[in-house]
């Protein structure tokens, strides 16, 4: 039997925002104010945004507005070729550096796709096998560094169609093989991010997010798939719209002891041309009645 769900309907403690869902609306100074203004208790910033105010003066202001940070947005794009590989490494050092500076509870892992999209001016290649095997590689790498910074990586699996420019870890189960091969006490610090739009489809989604337990899910993303869905990365959906049944998954992941924050992440044209009080407004009600 499955446990019963957070109530959501009258408590948006664990509401969190992916600071990408009002990304052109304002600079992050601007979301943190918003936060405050819509009684959103914790924010996931972009490195974007945090390199555009600064990395102390955004540590500072979140620290000021008494804002959780659950993750940072985000590491990864790991597949390069050699003469890539080392700005890779260095880039995703700086950005576990960042995550722990903020406070972050997590760095989300993107892991990249070919390598010629991954980290341009890589050599071209159609091996994804080689692709996914460098990302192991990688993490493998990365993880002690991370270790020791106190920062726990979260690696998301991106639907199948971002395969080729940006995930080649494209199912839970995948994402889950590459934890335990890579920490296989479960004790260090790697884990998942489940988002509901790359993941929704999955046939095999309830039994990997029961394998993957409170020890492994590191992060919890919703919006909603539209169909049509215009465009496969800015055509996302606010909660309810769509077709996903996010209140099961949910339960899903709750079930598998998952207790923090329910992250809003949604990169939409049609959101990002309305009015950050206004989308904030929205994604607040729709956390209440379709989460």
């Amino acid at each position: 039997m499955e446990a019963a769900v957070r109530d959501f309907t009258t408590d948006q403690s664990c509401m969190a925002l992916n600071t990408v869902t009002v990304r052109k609306q304002g600079d992050l100074q601007a979301i943190i104010d918003a936060c405050l203004r819509h009684k959103i208790p914790a924010i996931v910033p972009w490195r974007e945004q945090v390199a555009e105010l600064g990395l102390r003066t955004a540590s500072r202001a979140i620290e000021r507005a008494g804002l959780v940070v659950p993750g940072y947005c985000r590491g990864g794009m790991m597949v390069a070729d050699e003469s890539r590989l080392g700005e890779a490494r260095d880039d995703n050092r700086r950005a576990v550096d960042e995550a722990a500076e903020l406070g972050a509870k997590c760095l989300v892992l993107v892991v990249g796709g070919l390598p010629q999209f991954s980290r341009p001016g890589s050599a071209p290649s159609k091996d994804i096998g080689a692709a996914r095997a460098l990302v192991a590689d990688e993490i493998a790498r990365l993880l002690p560094y991370a270790v020791k910074c106190g920062v726990r990586l979260a690696l998301e699996p991106l639907h199948p169609v971002h395969a080729a420019n940006r995930a080649c870890v494209n199912t839970l189960g995948q994402a889950l093989d590459l934890c335990d091969a890579i920490d296989q006490t479960g004790q260090g610090g790697l884990g998942v991010a489940v988002d509901v739009y790359h993941t929704w489809w999955d046939p095999d989604l309830a039994n990997q997010i029961a394998r993957a337990g409170a020890a492994r899910l590191h992060a919890f993303h919703v919006c909603d798939w539209l169909v049509p869905t215009r465009h496969p990365l800015t055509d996302r959906g606010m909660m309810g719209d769509g077709v996903i049944d996010i209140p099961r998954i949910r339960g899903w992941v709750e079930s598998a002891g998952y207790q923090g924050f329910c992250e809003v992440e949604i990169l939409s044209d049609v959101w990002w041309a309305r009015s950050m009080d206004d989308t904030l407004h929205a994604c607040v009600r729709a956390m209440r009645e379709a989460v």
